[in-house]
């Protein structure tokens, strides 16, 4: 119940929870009273008096007593669960029991399961990880089962969402870069400017942004846009658009795009922003599955320096 904003909500699913056992109790109640009374007048005993269809006749028979005492004991077990267990909205409930425990305990089980596995690569370097058959495999399927939904299977991306094999890196590109990024997350954002550019110059400097990765754009209006650019886009992208890696902020003179290198892509960049997020997956994966997933990542891009590497002695 901690997830919720407001804390009505605990008490309206208690008073949910307690509400429906007490009208279960009162049916019953109720009805056994009904099922008791006594006949209409001129009916025999356990006739109703409703007839339908000139011979059917609806009857007072009491309910079985085994089912009225599986009703109640239902009820009773209801009432015992939700006391030891956490079902009465903030109420914790006796047994102190939490899923979130749970799963945690199930995964402190499964890393201590897997440990040995990843002790085999604790004494090796990234690029040696790399050049390992059997980490770049588990690297592979670390990528696959938590990566590959935004970067694709073969970690070539998609708009908005980096390749990761083109050794192009708006950080570092260390492994080391690349395990922090794994697990801290990573938050792009470059500010919209359509208060302070209006629609004309921003086209100009796309047109400027376009020839500095050398496509095809007009001399004329790439007159007007490079002045633009220095005023509104160099503190961040460098005088040349090479970019900055200490502030994130993309080599624009590479011809690799994250967004699309046409013209109305650009200026859309310009005018409206983005805003780009990748999750932490440290919370997720330990220390151990970051390591190998970030080095094969790594490896996705210095398959040479990777090969070359020296063969470690890895642990039997």
């Amino acid at each position: 119940m901690n997830d919720f904003v407001n804390g009505f909500w605990g008490y309206f699913i208690a008073a949910i929870a307690l509400g429906g056992i007490v009208w279960c109790v009162w049916l019953l109640y109720t009805q056994r009273r009904w099922l008791g009374a006594k006949p209409a007048a001129g009916a025999q005993a356990g006739d109703t008096g409703h007839v339908w269809d000139e011979d059917l006749t609806e009857l007072n028979n009491p309910v079985p007593r085994w089912w009225t005492w599986m009703y109640l004991l239902l009820c009773a077990f209801g009432l015992g669960y939700l006391l030891l267990m956490p079902g009465l909205g903030h109420f914790a409930g006796l047994l102190g029991y939490s899923s979130a425990d749970e799963v945690a305990r199930s995964q402190a089980g499964l890393a201590q399961a897997v440990q040995p596995v990843y002790e085999r690569y604790a004494a090796m370097t990234p690029p040696q990880i790399a050049a390992d058959p059997q980490a770049r495999e588990i690297g592979q399927r670390l990528f696959l089962a938590n990566c590959a939904q935004c970067h694709g299977s073969d970690a070539k991306g998609s708009p908005s969402f980096p390749n990761l094999a083109d050794g192009d890196w708006l950080g570092a590109g260390t492994p080391e870069y690349i395990a922090q990024t794994i697990s801290q997350g990573r938050h792009g954002v470059m500010p919209a400017w359509k208060g302070t550019i209006d629609p004309k110059a921003a086209s100009d400097i796309a047109i400027y942004v376009r020839s500095l990765s050398g496509l095809a754009a007009d001399p004329v209006r790439m007159v007007f846009g490079k002045p633009a650019f220095q005023t509104y886009c160099a503190a961040c992208h460098g005088a040349d658009g090479k970019g900055n890696p200490l502030l994130g902020a993309p080599n624009l003179a590479d011809n690799v795009w994250l967004y699309g290198s046409s013209e109305a892509s650009i200026v859309r960049t310009i005018l409206e922003g983005r805003d780009n997020r990748m999750p932490a997956f440290g919370p997720v994966l330990s220390e151990d599955q970051i390591r190998l997933l970030g080095a094969w990542v790594w490896g996705l891009s210095n398959t040479q320096a990777a090969s070359a590497a020296p063969v470690a002695a890895a642990k039997p």
